[in-house]
């Protein structure tokens, strides 16, 4: 479905299926839609969307509904969640080439150049054609707010640089009366653009108005001195002169046939592309044939290589890691920009990362370049102010382009800058080279996916890359995306035609073995890194070394502290130098990043010091466990908290986490990074740190709804407390593993880890710890359909709990005994003790507890036929929760919502929230949740008279209950099938299933009633 899916931005923003255009709600959605098509298939950070929403003045809850807006634009384009994807910090929209306006406009410009270059001049026309028809105006149409604004008008450069391009096409094929009008329509809404003024006086001049072309000039001239105070440029001068007298450089060119029976006559150019006359060198490597992707950047570069128009000279300084592509990007952008610069193209390769060669001294390298242009060596001062001097006066009033290739610092680069404005010099180094003065940059990161998989192609060939499509995405993972490695694993195909593209991706799966497979030749990753890291001093190349213990994606300067052992502006300081060698990324301020490839480089590192390497990583575990202290104890206030395992360990500087916002803030961005950290001190042998950096992030875990990573860590605890022969700890990992264990279907492996629990709790005479475990018992029972010995366990967990201050865990019991008694038929004592529930919330501040109280409150008011009162708690309950807590829940609290609004009439409401819980519940359910929400569901479509619906519900909730032996749903969801069967007149079918509940029903002790929910 999303190949028919199509996106323009390139004007007003349109989102079309077909001749169906799509509605994408308000101002905020937009733009975030906006921003992820401008850069298709890159990770944007959340930090930027926001940016793009609000320009500078974010609401507090920008990052929160920035994640609203992106569910909301994957619900309303088709097959949105696969294309609109969660990429670490940020989000990732990738859409087909073929279905974007923008990406068929670069693919339009990048096709022109190749037909231009191989001189198919008619084809290079026509494609720019094509490219420029699809220009409906700004982006959004000028809308939508300074980021945006800021990428339309790279946009509104790059189109006016096709339209330039073509007009000088069309004066090559000939043209020239046929221009004037066009070039008349431009100027008017371009009025300073020199160059547009230069052809339409060729146009002029050839259509034979040549006094009409020279009063263009004096009209131009004068418009340049009133509104900017300047002259017009040489080249419009030179023109200018050369129309005075007739010159036959002007002539319009000979038509096609006569150009090939005259090989010998070089073809006219514009006049903008006139050669010099006097014969210029160039050193400049070749352009690679295959030369792939990076159209964003070279047209970036190509942008800022533009003069200044300010009298000096331009310099573009290029970064990036080693391997990225900076002198391919370089060369190419050279070679275009190469008639620009008719006194000489020169390229010096400054050896300020090459292995075994010591940086080149910048006297040396203006030595070269003197001699290079001509002049004699015995002319060539040995001392290096003369040779400075010398090579500013040689190169004063030329046009010259220079390209200083792997550069080590901006020390080496100052003194080779020339003096003169008509010169261009073009830097590429590892470095950041921040002491450039005035220099414009461009960092290069990764490839994008789609240049990536193209390089891929087209270095295999297109056969053999479409023959393994999912492979070859593999390989692009695999690589990084890093052009070096790219290149390095296609030659190793090459060169081994009968190796698969997945041979080659399960070689590199071996994370250990990855760098030396990604060697070929003279070419290697590792290699290559390897010159990065030489070039840090001591300090920074343990630190690197060190880095490569921290088990996240991504880290910050206060972990980086611990793990490093120095304060956070030091940690600071170091990761700001690694950013700057480009050997860590930075996607969001504060938060830095390996590559993929850089990351395996650390970890080959390690080793090299075991002991120094352990203690680094306690501190990082020590400080992971006292920052989720903090943020537990202000979100869970109340709660018992954990102690240091080390006396001896220094206080750690915390983030920010005085509010609730910021604490989760810290557990959403950080749980995964936890979660690894907790699995690699349980392998470490660090276990006390396991068991209680595990109990920590469970609360987060579970809030969230993460399940599956809330098993592993409550696991890992169980297995690290029973190492410690620690009871009291053992006794808590196992009630935690039980909790999870229910939510996940898992009901008797919750009985046996709840009853080791309750025998250590009552062994230590832990009232508290007896109290949870006979809960959670009580609840894995229910399921189980023991209601009786559910009810049992529940009375005595609430009896223990009346003694207790944990408020939160009493409002569980009663939760608990509410369900219970709702089955069994009692709904005013089930009305009751939810009642007492949803204030013991209250009183504790339990915000995720009232929810699931008020839940059950209106579940007893439903199974009371009181669905006016049933209506009053589900409202409070949505109103308190959104889908970022316990979805499952909010998907119960909806579906009740429609069961209860559709009894009192309210159709459209209730149609509202019957959608919203099964989307939720189908996208982020959990199996105890699913079969209750779908039988819920069922029974309000089956009266509604929906029975194909509730039939299709009922089935899918027996399926779900049966696989995890949940027995009350089993039983409501036979019941609502034979409900179903009977609307659509299959009454044998439907008296089968109802007898099947009834057996279930009777078993437990329950009466037959739809209504009973958990």
């Amino acid at each position: 479905m999303s190949g028919d899916v199509r996106f323009a931005v390139l004007g007003s923003l349109e989102v079309t299926v077909g001749d169906i255009w799509l509605k994408l709600g308000g101002p905020v959605p937009q733009r975030i839609l906006t921003t992820l098509l401008l850069e298709p298939g890159r990770m944007v950070p959340v930090s930027r969307l926001v940016q793009a929403a609000w320009d500078d003045h974010p609401p507090r809850t920008a990052e929160h509904q920035v994640r609203k807006a992106v569910a909301d634009l994957r619900q309303r384009i088709p097959d949105g969640n696969s294309l609109l994807s969660t990429d670490g910090p940020g989000y990732r929209l990738d859409v087909d080439p073929g279905n974007l306006d923008l990406s068929e406009f670069s693919a339009r410009l990048r096709q022109a150049r190749e037909a231009q270059e191989s001189g198919r001049v008619d084809e290079a026309a026509q494609h720019l054609r094509t490219a420029l028809a699809l220009w409906r105006g700004p982006v959004m149409s000028g809308s939508g707010g300074p980021v945006i604004a800021a990428a339309s008008a790279v946009l509104e450069e790059r189109r006016l640089a096709a339209i330039e391009q073509l007009v000088e096409l069309r004066l090559a094929q000939g043209e020239a009366g046929e221009l004037v009008g066009d070039l008349r329509e431009l100027i008017t809404e371009h009025p300073l653009w020199e160059t547009l003024r230069g052809h339409l006086m060729v146009a002029l001049y050839r259509s034979g108005r040549q006094a009409e072309a020279l009063k263009e000039f004096s009209q131009v001239r004068d418009l340049l001195a009133e509104e900017l105070g300047i002259d017009p440029s040489p080249h419009l001068m030179r023109l200018y002169e050369a129309i005075l007298r007739d010159s036959p450089e002007l002539a319009a060119p000979a038509p096609p046939a006569t150009r090939a029976r005259e090989e010998d006559v070089p073809p006219a150019q514009p006049p903008a592309r006139a050669a010099h006359p006097v014969a210029a060198p160039c050193t400049l490597p070749y352009d690679l044939m295959d030369f792939t992707g990076r159209e964003r950047e070279l047209g970036h570069l190509l942008a800022l290589a533009e003069p200044p128009g300010d009298g000096a000279v331009r310099i573009v300084a290029i970064d990036g890691m080693g391997g990225s592509g900076k002198t391919s990007l370089a060369v190419r952008a050279a070679h275009r920009l190469a008639d620009r610069y008719p006194d000489g193209q020169l390229y010096v390769d400054l050896r300020g990362f090459t292995p075994g060669e010591e940086p080149r001294r910048p006297a040396t390298v203006i030595g070269t370049l003197l001699r290079t242009l001509g002049v004699p060596s015995e002319h060539v001062p040995d001392d290096s102010d003369g040779r400075v001097q010398l090579w500013r006066a040689t190169v004063a009033r030329r046009r010259l382009l220079l390209v200083l290739d792997n550069a080590l610092d901006a020390a080496q680069i100052r003194p080779l800058i020339p003096a003169s404005a008509g010169c261009l010099v073009v830097t590429a180094s590892r470095n950041h080279l921040a002491g450039l003065d005035g220099a414009d940059r461009l960092s290069l990161s990764t490839m994008s996916p789609s240049d990536s998989l193209e390089l891929i192609r087209t270095a295999l060939g297109e056969q053999r890359a479409a023959a393994e499509p999912q492979a070859v995405a593999e390989l692009s993972t695999l690589c990084g995306r890093l052009p070096l490695a790219l290149r390095v694993a296609t030659a190793r195909l090459r060169s081994r035609p009968h190796w698969s593209v997945r041979y080659l991706v399960d070689r590199l799966g071996d994370e250990a073995r990855r760098l030396d497979e990604l060697a070929s030749g003279e070419h290697s990753v590792e290699a290559t890194l390897q010159l990065s890291y030489q070039a840090l001093d001591g300090e920074l190349r343990d630190a690197l070394r060190l880095l490569g213990l921290h088990p996240g994606a991504e880290t910050d300067a206060h972990s980086a502290a611990a793990l490093l052992g120095v304060g956070v502006r030091e940690a600071e300081d170091a990761l700001e130098h690694l950013l700057d060698m480009n050997l860590v990324e930075q996607y969001e301020t504060g938060r830095y990043a390996f590559h993929d490839l850089v990351r395996s480089f650390t970890r080959r590192l390690l080793g090299r010091n075991p002991r120094e390497e352990r203690v680094a990583f306690g501190r990082l575990l020590e400080y992971c466990l006292a920052v989720t202290e903090t943020a537990c104890r202000t979100l869970y206030p109340g709660r018992a908290g954990t102690a240091a395992r080390f006396a001896d360990a220094a206080p750690f500087q915390q983030p920010a986490l005085t509010d609730a916002t910021q604490a989760e803030a810290l557990f959403e961005r950080e749980h995964v990074m936890l979660l690894a950290a907790v699995e690699r001190a349980e392998q470490e042998g660090f276990d006390h740190h396991a068991v209680q950096l595990a109990r920590n992030l469970i609360f987060h875990l579970n809030s969230r709804s993460h399940l599956r990573e809330y098993r592993r860590a409550a696991g890992v605890a169980v297995r690290a407390a029973r190492r410690l022969a620690q009871p009291h700890t053992l006794g808590l990992s196992l009630t935690n593993l039980s909790a999870v264990l229910w939510k996940l279907g898992r009901f008797r492996e919750g009985v046996t880890a709840a009853t080791e629990a309750l025998d250590i709790a009552q062994r230590l005479g832990d009232r508290g710890g007896e109290a949870m475990c006979l809960d959670q018992l009580g609840l894995l029972h229910s399921c189980l359909g023991d209601l009786g010995e559910a009810r049992r366990y529940l009375e005595r967990a609430i009896t223990l709990h009346a003694d207790l201050p944990d408020h939160r865990q009493r409002s569980y019991a009663w939760c608990n005994l509410s369900t219970v008694l709702t089955w069994q038929g009692h709904p005013e004592e089930a009305a009751a003790a939810a009642q007492r529930a949803t204030l013991l919330c209250q009183d504790s501040q339990a915000r995720g507890e009232e929810i699931i109280a008020l839940t059950d409150l209106a579940a007893a008011h439903l199974a009371m036929q009181q669905p006016a009162a049933a209506l009053v708690p589900l409202r409070q309950a949505l109103e308190l929760g959104d889908e970022s807590r316990m979805p499952e829940d909010l998907a119960l609290t909806l579906a009740l919502a429609a069961d209860a609004s559709e009894r009192l009439g309210a159709g459209q409401e209730a149609t509202h929230y019957a959608a919203e819980s099964l989307r939720i519940i189908q996208s982020k359910g959990c199996a105890t949740r699913n079969a209750t929400v779908e039988n819920t569901l069922g029974a309000y479509h089956c009266r509604r008279g929906d029975y194909p619906m509730a039939l299709a519900l009922h089935t899918s909730a027996h399926t779900h209950a049966t696989a995890i032996e949940y027995r009350i749903e089993i039983a409501r969801a036979l019941n609502g099938i034979a409900e179903a069967l009977e609307g659509t007149g299959e009454f044998r079918q439907s008296g089968i299933h109802r007898h099947q509940a009834y057996e279930h029903f009777t078993a437990m002790g329950v009466l037959p009633n739809p209504s009973l929910t958990l």
